[in-house]
């Protein structure tokens, strides 16, 4: 399982550095060409958010004395994806100086502060997005949370139940051990007592003789 894991990191990094590329050379283009270079890095988020879903189903497959580690690793790269949508969609509306003055032409003075108020709002509305984004993560890490709380939990019992069930293996064990003891004592007592009078027999049958010649 963990091979598995690692050979989507491997592909994790090498698809977010090309993102993370791509993301620094949209403010420089325009029209169709950055049309077409933001929906190509869309895609490359659509296929890492795919990959974080698969090495999370991973990670749930791990045996629990090893998860925390890979957990670790999934949550930075997590991280580092929630990063990549932020610059993301901050390129998506930026421009550098020389295509914005190629935009605005000779109006470039006259409409700046126009594009700087729209950039403004933009940001804004981006942000409010994020927080949205944020808190439905949070909501989903939760219950991520409960269900490896339930999959621990059910382990558990099922160990309870396991040792349980040695525990009354062994009384009933220990119950026949005491009572093949008790049927062994109560044949060595039968046999003591059969030896004893065995043994007592033959004297007193002697000492009744004595006594008759005595008294004769």
């Amino acid at each position: 399982m963990s091979s598995d894991f690692e050979a989507y990191e491997q592909d994790f990094g090498t698809v977010t550095a090309d993102i993370t590329n791509k993301i620094g050379r949209i403010p420089k283009l325009s029209g169709e060409e950055k049309t077409q270079l933001v929906l190509n890095v869309d895609k490359q988020l659509e296929e890492v958010r795919e990959l974080l879903e698969q090495m999370d189903l991973e990670v749930r497959e791990i045996p629990i004395q090893s998860r925390p580690m890979y957990s670790s690793r999934l949550k930075s790269y997590k991280q580092e994806i929630e990063k990549l949508e932020k610059e993301f969609k901050r390129s998506r509306i930026a421009y550098s100086d020389e295509v914005r003055n190629e935009l605005l032409g000779d109006d470039a003075g006259s409409s700046e502060n126009q594009l700087i108020k729209l950039r403004e709002e933009r940001a804004h509305l981006l942000d409010n997005a994020e927080k949205l984004e944020r808190s439905s993560r949070r909501l989903e890490a939760g219950y991520q949370i409960a269900v490896e709380t339930e999959q621990v939990g059910q382990e558990i019992l099922s160990n309870l139940h396991s040792d349980r069930e040695k525990i009354q293996r062994a009384r009933e064990r220990l119950r026949e051990t005491d009572a093949n003891l008790g049927k062994s004592s109560r044949i060595l007592t039968v046999s003591l007592t059969r030896l004893f009078i065995h043994n007592t027999a033959p004297n007193m049958h002697t000492n009744t003789s004595i006594q008759t010649q005595i008294f004769q």
